[in-house]
């Protein structure tokens, strides 16, 4: 089966689950939340925190900083690359059932970018920090739980954003192996 054929099938299936969470943002209080978290997702959360960590933790921070970096900079690629070659239609314009919250970044939602993102940021900085999971854990979960609550991603985009951001964000942290 073609990746695109795999796709399709899993539209099919996710779109009625893709409506009744899209459902849960039609109070205008509970869209404005996530569109906030999902703005904050875009890299301002992230970025800020980058740049606070070595005031907050000392020098020794800027090792987190530059994993965070690298694996923001390959999750990037990989994001558009899949992007690019996938061309997945966002579950709003799939159906008409399903309101967008916020306007997307880009034209197409496999895989959630800022998904893959949150959970490979979070990943680097739980592992190096973990005092930090209690920010960076359900911060990531609101941005993922967002990216579908604003009719932008299929939970399938989701889950394949955080599986790529996790396996990005433990490969920058692996210690070289010598020969």
């Amino acid at each position: 089966m073609t990746t695109q054929a795999m796709l399709q099938r899993l539209t099919a299936r996710e779109l009625p689950l893709c409506r009744r969470i899209n459902r849960l943002g039609r109070r205008r209080s509970v869209e404005r939340f996530f569109a906030g978290v999902s703005r904050l997702g875009d890299g301002v959360f992230w970025y800020a925190l980058m740049l606070l960590l070595p005031f907050a933790y000392g020098p020794a921070a800027w090792e987190t900083v530059m994993e965070m970096a690298l694996a923001g900079m390959i999750n990037l690629a990989v994001y558009r690359r899949l992007k690019g070659t996938t061309l997945r239609q966002r579950p709003f314009r799939m159906d008409a059932g399903i309101r967008l919250g916020t306007p997307p970044l880009d034209a197409y939602s496999f895989p959630s970018g800022h998904t893959m993102h949150a959970v490979g940021f979070s990943t680097v900085l739980v592992t190096q920090i973990p005092a930090l999971g209690w920010l960076v854990i359900p911060f990531t979960l609101l941005v993922a739980l967002s990216r579908i609550i604003l009719g932008l991603h299929y939970p399938s985009d989701v889950a394949a954003g955080a599986l790529l951001g996790a396996a990005t964000a433990l490969a920058v942290g692996m210690p070289a192996i010598s020969s």
